[in-house]
């Protein structure tokens, strides 16, 4: 039997890394086997490509970094993503092509329709069974993920980056109302938690 694919979307500092770790145990003390990955990451190409893309120093041309996000994802897919669904695993992704619609066109202004043209060739007929959206307000997530490390090319971009990020989400989120679930990430992790685990019941089991 297949096994499911969900992935985790959300600005920076909406929690999202915090959640998947929480979801995977959850899963597996249900006996789910279960596969954690990240994007842009996941392989040995995409760990690369990561460093090259969120390089704080150096600024690349926005399709660029869209085209290197869809070849790290190329690569993640048939080494990593469909091995494990097809196994039966369930796969658990830190971002995904959400975060490409969200950050390169909303956010940094690179064609809609390019991406989803991009998205069809790269990922055929994938796509995942449940997507979380943990919304945050931009400044709540700023100020969180300011406190962990030095920020990356993203983290310090500035507010008006992260509200147009927000909203390339809610759109994505409007666009895809069967597999995208938006929960609100300002509250008490516990209570995210359990929506997490109500969203993850609805659309899996």
């Amino acid at each position: 039997m297949r096994g499911k694919f969900i992935t985790l979307e959300g600005i920076d500092g909406a929690g999202k890394t915090t959640h998947l770790e929480w979801l995977a145990a959850f899963l597996k003390q249900r006996e789910i086997r279960v596969t954690t990955t990240r994007e842009p990451g996941g392989t040995i190409l995409g760990e690369a490509l990561r460093r090259i893309v969120l390089d704080r120093t150096q600024r690349l041309h926005v399709e660029t970094e869209a085209l290197l996000m869809f070849a790290a994802r190329r690569e993640h897919l048939a080494r990593v993503i469909r091995p494990a669904l097809d196994s039966g695993r369930w796969v658990l992704c830190d971002r995904f092509t959400d975060a490409t619609f969200a950050y390169q066109s909303a956010g940094s202004g690179m064609d809609w329709e390019k991406i989803e043209a991009l998205e069809r060739w790269v990922q055929e007929d994938l796509q995942p069974d449940l997507t979380v959206f943990f919304d945050v307000a931009p400044e709540t997530g700023r100020a969180r993920s300011g406190r962990v490390r030095e920020p990356d090319r993203f983290e310090q971009e500035q507010g008006d980056f992260y509200r147009r990020v927000r909203e390339g989400y809610l759109r994505r989120a409007s666009e895809h109302p069967e597999r995208i679930e938006v929960i609100d990430a300002n509250g008490a992790v516990r209570e995210i938690q359990k929506q997490l685990e109500l969203k993850v019941i609805r659309h899996c089991f």
